[in-house]
């Protein structure tokens, strides 16, 4: 019996129940029975204007109303297309309630990305925010439905009036105003005529297991996919991340709801698990450090999911220098690995401010909504990613099989609960080398990811399978040589690529940000590099370190190793002249 079956992570759980009862809801079912529950709690706050629970739902209701008027219909898709901000919200659930699927993207993705993603998805509508209109209508005219609609929402909507006209005299003067005569909806024309029309809203007959939402692969390892995730993965992973939080229930608590909408940490855990939780979402539109810092200030949030790069970000802000956070009851860090020595940092930073809290890692992926693993409450091993959520669960195979691995041995990680998608949409090849069901007759969702499990059932991320160095024919991680680097006292972050070398195949190159007070030179370069061959076996020393004020991030903030590889390719493609 593999260690898969005897989940001996379940002696590590303290007060979290082994199993929970999963209702067979809808997503906006969930909210609805939340709403009714505490319909005078705040649901969520914007820009200081608060919305309770009684009021979002009505605002959902209209305009689920306005969808329907629109000529939106159950199994129709409808892309979203925006920053966390309220139409977002009651857009994702209002679509849920007709039993239309949301498609869920990036405001800044490239005009020629939104086609595809419109395309792929068959989508009868878009809603974005009129600042983005020069980018998506000409996308609109080359579309292969012409019939799709543009809908699109302003800020200043859903700000309190003072704020509405600041807005409108300042940030909004930056983006060229729609055209009178363009082919768009405005949203409060689209809410008019929906209550206008007043057409009944169809029977709220939904499925648990009815497809919910499609998000996509972070695209860091190749092509994108769209990931169909149903009704049931969305409430099993808030009611998992609530009873794995150790501080049970979460109504009346205030979560900073920073991680983009459009993101299935932002979504899943900033948005989703707050609602059905009863707890108030801060939404943050844009993340940027200084509003990021008076937010924690001013708000005393309890709860911050973020990723590695935003924790790094507070480290750097002056106005926490001596901010008092004991405010925090979890402090959440997923979307991208964080190393030993980042933990430990954030971890000294919330004692030296009050928190009672250490960081606690999660891992998971888009295809189970995000996290479905995450560090225990009051215990951590050094390097773990923490046990499985309840009715979860891990196993590591060899790579390339279904055969379970001994403990501490690497393999490919795989996962099976009530999280897992439903499939990769229109590409069953894919979702069959993906889902898989094992001899032990679950099905297993094998992420691409590399780790491994010790007898105690604490799971150890390595890196993606396929980010890997091959030099003089040795396999070398990138993440692994990140984390040594990340030890030095100088290095506030690293990122590790290789580069092409006729003669080893690769060989390894390391870009680094310093910390605060440390300057790049000559000499700093030499001593990180005499750090590395303290700890880094001589075939994976990196041939050069390359100081950056910052390194590239892709759209949900993880370091985007692949920028830094195209430039050094292209680098080498063209080489700069040799002086004379």
């Amino acid at each position: 019996m593999g260690i898969s079956a005897s989940a001996p992570w379940l002696k590590f759980y303290g007060s979290v129940p082994h199993h929970l009862t999963y209702p067979q809801k809808t997503i906006y079912q969930m909210v609805k029975a939340a709403a009714d529950q505490y319909p005078d709690y705040t649901a969520y706050e914007f820009m200081n204007k608060k919305t309770t629970y009684r009021r979002f739902l009505a605002n959902i209701e209209d305009v689920a109303r306005a969808f329907v008027a629109m000529g939106i219909r159950k199994g129709d898709r409808v892309t979203i297309c925006m920053p966390n901000c309220p139409q977002a919200l009651c857009s994702f659930y209002a679509l849920n309630r007709i039993g239309a699927v949301s498609n869920m993207i990036h405001p800044l993705s490239a005009a020629g990305e939104i086609k595809f993603y419109l395309n792929f998805s068959h989508s009868r509508c878009i809603l974005t925010l009129d600042q983005f209109y020069e980018k998506i209508a000409p996308v609109m005219k080359e579309l292969d439905d012409p019939g799709t609609k543009l809908l699109l929402a302003k800020i200043e909507d859903e700000l309190m009036p003072h704020l509405a006209v600041g807005y409108a005299l300042t940030a909004a003067r930056k983006y060229p105003k729609p055209p009178k005569d363009g082919d768009y909806i405005w949203w409060k024309e689209f809410l008019r005529v929906g209550r206008a029309r007043n057409l009944p809203l169809p029977k709220d007959d939904g499925k648990a297991a009815d497809g919910a939402s499609i998000l996509y692969s972070g695209g860091t390892t190749g092509t994108t996919k769209g990931i169909l995730l149903s009704n049931a993965n969305f409430n099993a992973l808030g009611l998992q991340t609530i009873a794995a939080s150790g501080f049970a229930p979460i109504s009346g608590m205030k979560m900073l709801s920073v991680m983009p909408v459009f993101h299935g940490f932002g979504l899943g855990i900033g948005i989703h698990t707050a609602l059905i939780g009863g707890a108030c979402c801060i939404l943050v539109p844009r993340f940027n450090v200084k509003t990021y810092a008076d937010l924690l200030i001013k708000k005393k949030p309890n709860i911050i999911p973020g990723v590695p790069t935003l924790f790094e970000a507070l480290l750097r802000a002056q106005k926490l220098e001596h901010a008092d956070l004991s405010c925090l009851k979890g402090v959440f860090s997923g979307g991208d690995s964080m190393s030993i020595e980042l933990k430990k940092k954030v971890d000294d930073f919330l004692k030296a401010h009050n928190a009672d809290v250490q960081v606690r890692q999660g891992y998971g992926l888009t295809e189970c909504v995000t996290a479905s693993c995450l560090t225990p409450k009051d215990y951590n091993r050094t390097g773990s990613i923490g046990v499985p959520f309840p009715d979860t669960y891990y196993k590591i195979v060899r790579v390339g099989t279904t055969e379970e691995v001994e403990p501490g041995v690497e393999g490919e990680i795989c996962i099976s609960g009530p999280s897992v998608m439903i499939e990769y949409v229109d590409n069953p090849e894919e979702t069959a080398n993906t889902l898989r069901r094992h001899p032990d007759g679950r099905v297993w969702m094998h992420s691409g990811d590399l780790g491994k499990m010790d007898e105690d059932g604490f799971v150890y991320f390595s890196q993606r399978i396929k980010r890997m160095i091959i030099t003089s024919g040795y396999n070398v991680y990138p993440g692994q040589l990140e984390n040594i680097i990340d030890g030095h006292e100088k290095v506030l972050l690293s990122c590790v690529i290789g580069v092409k070398d006729p003669y080893k195949m690769q060989k390894v190159k390391a870009f680094v940000v310093l910390r605060p007070g440390n300057e790049p030179s000559e000499a700093v370069k030499q001593e990180l590099l005499a750090y590395c061959r303290q700890h880094i076996a001589k075939y994976a020393m990196p041939y050069d370190i390359e100081f950056r004020t910052e390194l590239p991030k892709t759209l949900v903030g993880k370091v985007a190793y692949r920028v830094l590889e195209e430039e050094e390719a292209e680098r080498q493609a063209d080489p700069e002249p040799q002086q004379p």
